[in-house]
């Protein structure tokens, strides 16, 4: 079946994902592995009295535009526009606070999941369930809000996440993917619902508090590949302000991030991880059994199926590492010699292979905002060398590239101290383009084999059309992307090199001594 054919019977899916600086859109048909058409939007938050957000107006341009972009993008590469589609699916970063009243209206700016306001709550939340409730939740969020007394409160009606909340004004349900709810509040695994245990404890702390129970302001909960609603008229006007689109388009369940990232790299049966690395880095692990204890450095979410994930989430990922090469980027313009971004890039990472297995001693954290695993509420960038240190270029672009994987290396050793299996670690993000650099450095980082393949290179986008191409479907999320997205994928596997285990560790045991630097700079800078 050629891709014309497919956009023209409407046999497609449309994954929309809303990341932390672009918004892209994602076309398949009936071969999920072939990506149709693409379209984006850049867009970035702002801080505002103190609290890091998006305006809502951006999230409907961004969304519109991205939408064009594709359909433009279909008819240049076919010579025809989509006059509908099969499936269409909404993502985006998870967590946060979108809070409404009974009118729909937004009672508060959108606070997101970069902001790290909610200590006082997450802290009581924790002790309470006797589950960490990372900074970022949205029933940290909110928890936040009571204990403050905010003037919104008694208006609650409706809390979200952004996913919910531009699937709420597509189709008018008030749902939500189990795995961008895990990141809401906890999941019970065994019933694909809000622990029911937790949520009773919580009615009862804030009883008094709060206008109504938890489950009346938070969305319904779903697995993926349940029906989730359809394009109602005013929502195909939201997507597609032409009026070309039509409304009764079914929609998945609307996901997370993470979620669509463990689709995008099968990584959703137990023993099989994923990192993603962009403006944050984060891990996701599938778990065999329930962990021994509670550790503040794991979040505990679920796949878009409801199975328990282990997550190490960090605040911070490659964008020092991209600040970095911009520089040199700028110096080979300025000696007059300029070479594209991507070239810089290749070549310092290359570079980065004849550097010492413990990067000679140098040490670089990327921290641009504070890192709860690394116990920083600030974030200050810095390299740092001893007077016999090997400064040279090669262990200073490896230092580079282990510091972004520092914190989440943290993170990864109270996993191994739990027993955690891990049989493969898929790995994702514009990172691990230039070959067999970053995927190398993983896997030394992790001591775990680490794949990188093909179709990760559209990411979430492409993660949320597989999910919106899997509706309806009876056979479990794990087989349906064995048998029908990945049978025939291109893979490449690195084993971790025992030289690179051993030359990280001593570096993360210097990184993680020299945190004291890092934590001194954000109390003198």
């Amino acid at each position: 079946m050629s891709g014309r054919e497919d956009i023209v019977a409407g046999r497609t899916s449309l994954g929309i994902e809303f990341g932390s600086t672009r918004i892209k859109a994602c076309l398949i048909g009936s071969d999920a592995t072939e990506v149709l058409a693409t379209g984006a939007f850049s867009w970035e938050n702002k801080l505002e009295e103190g609290l890091w957000t998006y305006g809502l107006d951006e999230v409907w341009a961004g969304l519109q535009s991205a939408f064009a972009d594709l359909v433009a993008d279909a008819h240049d590469r076919y010579g025809v526009r989509p006059a509908t589609f099969g499936a269409i699916g909404i993502s985006a970063m998870m967590h946060g606070y979108l809070a409404f009243d009974a009118e729909g209206e937004l009672l508060v700016p959108f606070r997101t999941w970069r902001n790290t306001n909610t200590g006082a709550a997450s802290a009581e939340l924790t002790e309470l369930f006797g589950v960490n409730i990372p900074l970022r939740w949205s029933i940290a969020h909110l928890h936040q809000a009571v204990v403050d007394a905010e003037a919104h409160v008694p208006q609650l009606d409706f809390v979200t996440t952004l996913a919910g909340y531009v699937h709420w004004k597509l189709t008018g349900e008030r749902i939500l993917g189990v795995g961008d709810a895990s990141g809401m509040f906890p999941i019970d695994s065994t019933t694909g619902g809000y622990d029911e245990w937790m949520l009773q404890a919580y009615d009862a702390l804030a009883a008094d508090r709060l206008p109504a129970p938890l489950t009346a302001l938070f969305p319904a909960v779903l697995p993926a590949g349940a029906a989730a609603g359809s394009l109602t008229a005013e929502g195909a006007l939201l997507l597609d302000p032409t009026g070309a689109t039509p409304a009764g388009i079914p929609l998945c369940p609307p996901e997370g991030d993470a979620g669509t990232g463990m689709v995008a790299t099968n990584s959703v049966a137990p023993r099989t991880g994923n990192v993603s690395a962009g403006t944050s880095i984060f891990a996701m692990v599938v778990l065999e059994r329930p962990l021994g204890e509670v550790h503040h450095e794991l979040d505990l979410v679920t796949t878009p199926a409801g199975d328990a994930v282990a997550m190490v989430h960090c605040n911070n990922g490659a964008s020092e590492l991209a600040a970095w090469a911009g520089l040199f980027t700028r110096f080979a313009a300025a000696a007059g010699n300029p070479v594209s971004d991507d070239a810089a890039f290749d070549a310092l990472f290359r570079e980065a292979l004849a550097g010492e297995a413990d990067a000679g001693g140098l040490i670089a954290y990327n921290h641009l905002a504070g890192e709860p695993i690394a116990g920083l509420d600030e974030g200050r960038p810095l390299f740092v060398r001893t007077p016999d240190s090997a400064f040279t270029l090669a262990n200073f672009m490896r230092a580079q590239l282990y510091g972004v994987f520092g914190t989440l290396a943290l993170g990864m050793q109270v996993l191994t101290a739990e027993g955690v299996g891990l049989d493969r670690m898929f790995a994702h993000g514009g990172m691990f383009r230039t070959a067999g650099v970053a995927q190398r450095f993983l896997a030394g980082a992790l001591g775990a084999p680490v794949a990188v393949g093909e179709l990760a290179s559209e990411g979430g986008a492409w993660g949320i059309a597989v999910l919106a191409s899997y509706l309806g479907h009876a056979e479990p999320l794990a087989a349906y992307l064995d048998e029908s997205v990945f049978a025939t994928a291109s893979v490449s596997v690195v084993d971790p090199d025992p030289a690179d285990v051993a030359g990280f560790t001593a570096y993360l045991d210097r990184y993680r001594a020299g945190l004291a630097i890092e934590a001194a700079a954000t109390t003198a800078l």
